[in-house]
């Protein structure tokens, strides 16, 4: 498919997205197809697949669906190769896909605990590791890891996803470090998400009494979407923060992690359920979950109601000079202002 890639816009750039076919990922997808992408949609489901795809022709853009499990190193392979035999290459690859089990570590089996981690952090390692090596063959491209403010912030009920997401950041700045000293053209970036709003809590294994719900607050996955395609398109910034609640949760970390472990304790196993939604029946460790129950999950799960569609946060974290400037400014002004008070005092 011979067409230009220069520049940061993703018109008619081939991007990989792994799990397209629900939640973020799928979000991503649509988001992609309206900056003229061409979208790779790789995922387990079937039928999320299907309608993913037809998404993104429907705004315009070209897809290529192709059924997938990441864990899976020689199957990942092939699929990127399907990607560049029918598109010519691969511009950007976005990490998406996971697995995981809601509940207390111990309640967690030794199977689903691998199966979960081999998705959600072996996933990303194997994605990277193909995409890599397609793009050195290119001289080129952007590698975009979906990441949580559980990548460096665990909380109680998700021993499995906190492990996977620390993993995660300490290989991309493993690799991030490998391909600047290589002084590489090649780019790569991590996003850190809030408590979204997606199916997750509709078919993920949970050993928890009540139906599973994001850490409030919670935002719609297009949020993220947004966050992740403005970081294919900016990927020179090692990290993006999404959400108020990823702000402060990093910054609170930093800084009193063992407060963040005494609140946590108290509050993570009641903020985590939903005792007005009926318990979780659907499962997609294994198998996936829109082709086990004939149908297709879309971008977002049952919290549409509490879900918040914008964040101030993220126009700040695109913004980050603005932001520091604001802030730096801020500050002089406020040591002028007590400098000026304690001299008028004295008067």
């Amino acid at each position: 498919m011979g067409v230009p890639r220069t520049g940061n816009s993703l018109r008619d750039k081939v991007v990989v997205v792994t799990g397209a076919s629900g939640g973020v990922g799928r979000a991503t997808a649509r988001l992609l197809a309206e900056r003229g992408a061409v979208v790779a949609l790789l995922a387990r489901g079937g039928a999320g697949l299907d309608a993913a795809a037809r998404e993104v022709v429907q705004k315009g853009g070209h897809a290529l669906p192709v059924p997938v499990d990441v864990a899976d190193h020689a199957a990942l392979d092939a699929a990127a190769k399907q990607v560049v035999r029918t598109f010519g290459a691969i511009d950007v690859w976005i990490n998406v896909a996971f697995a995981t089990v809601f509940g207390p570590f111990e309640k967690v089996t030794p199977e689903e605990f691998e199966r979960a981690t081999r998705v959600t952090y072996l996933g990303f390692v194997w994605g990277t590791r193909i995409a890599l090596g397609q793009m050195r063959e290119q001289g080129r491209g952007t590698i975009v890891q979906t990441g949580s403010a559980m990548a460096y912030r665990g909380i109680p009920l998700q021993a499995v996803y906190s492990g996977a997401k620390h993993a995660v950041q300490g290989f991309t700045e493993a690799v991030r470090c490998e391909l600047l000293h290589e002084k590489s053209p090649i780019s790569i970036t991590m996003v850190q998400l809030p408590a979204l709003n997606t199916p997750q809590f509709d078919w993920s294994t949970s050993r928890m009494p009540e139906h599973p719900q994001p850490v409030p607050p919670i935002y719609q996955p297009e949020i993220a979407a947004a966050a992740l395609v403005h970081a294919a398109e900016h990927p020179r910034r090692r990290e993006y923060w999404v959400g108020e609640s990823t702000a402060l949760t990093l910054l609170g970390n930093k800084f009193a992690a063992g407060l963040a472990d005494r609140y946590l304790a108290r509050t993570g196993y009641r903020s985590q359920q939903d005792a007005e939604l009926e318990p979780t029946s659907a499962e997609n460790l294994w198998e996936p979950a829109d082709d086990a129950a004939g149908g297709d999950y879309g971008a977002h799960g049952a919290f549409d109601s509490s879900a918040h569609a914008h964040s101030p946060q993220v126009w700040a974290s695109r913004h980050y000079c603005l932001t520091a400037l604001a802030c730096a400014a801020a500050a002089v002004g406020g040591a002028l202002t007590a400098v000026l008070a304690r001299r008028s005092a004295r008067a």
